[in-house]
């Protein structure tokens, strides 16, 4: 096989794939979004058993990481549908957090020229440690921030996926031709 086959570029599609996923992996830690984690590190394990297959020449491992495709870009449709309150889903619910914690998305104080400011409590409210943080300045909003990475992540799925179902094809060819000779 040659160098630009359907094999090196999933190999190429699967490594880029990891990367992002890392990257979104890492946001969601530091802002304690357990749900995402959950999701983000099932992928991570799904696309290492991918390109596990791809590089040893295991379609059935191909057809794990397909059918978890599907999958994933399903749980990104979800997110984007979330940030964006499409069907009665909320930004300002803790669902990402399985209602656990008040945290919300790193991105929501941390974006692109964001300027945080911690605002004091009011001294009739007893809120412990917690206070009021004000976020003005940003370029973008957090939420579209988050549906550009799932955005993303779909794009890589969907392109991820046509060439698995293609490199298990050849590998099938491939098996069959031996057995018929």
């Amino acid at each position: 096989m040659g160098c630009c086959t359907g094999r090196c570029t999933l190999i190429f599609l699967c490594t880029l794939q990891m990367l992002a996923a890392l990257e979104r992996q890492i946001f969601d830690f530091l802002g304690y979004q357990w749900a995402p984690i959950l999701a983000n590190f099932l992928h991570i394990i799904v696309v290492i058993l991918g390109l596990f297959g791809t590089i040893q020449y295991r379609p059935r491992y191909i057809v794990a990481y397909t059918v978890w495709t599907a999958f994933w870009v399903a749980w990104n449709v979800f997110v984007i549908c979330f940030y964006l309150e499409v069907g009665g889903l909320s930004k300002e619910t803790d669902l990402m957090t399985f209602n656990i914690s008040i945290h919300r998305s790193w991105w929501r104080e941390h974006g692109p020229g964001c300027v945080r400011r911690v605002v004091p409590a009011p001294a009739s409210r007893n809120l412990g440690d917690h206070s009021f943080i004000s976020v003005t300045g940003c370029i973008i909003e957090f939420q579209y921030l988050e549906v550009i990475h799932s955005a993303f992540q779909i794009l890589l799925s969907l392109i991820g996926f046509v060439y698995a179902c293609y490199v298990i094809s050849v590998f099938t060819d491939e098996e069959d031709s031996c057995r018929h000779k």
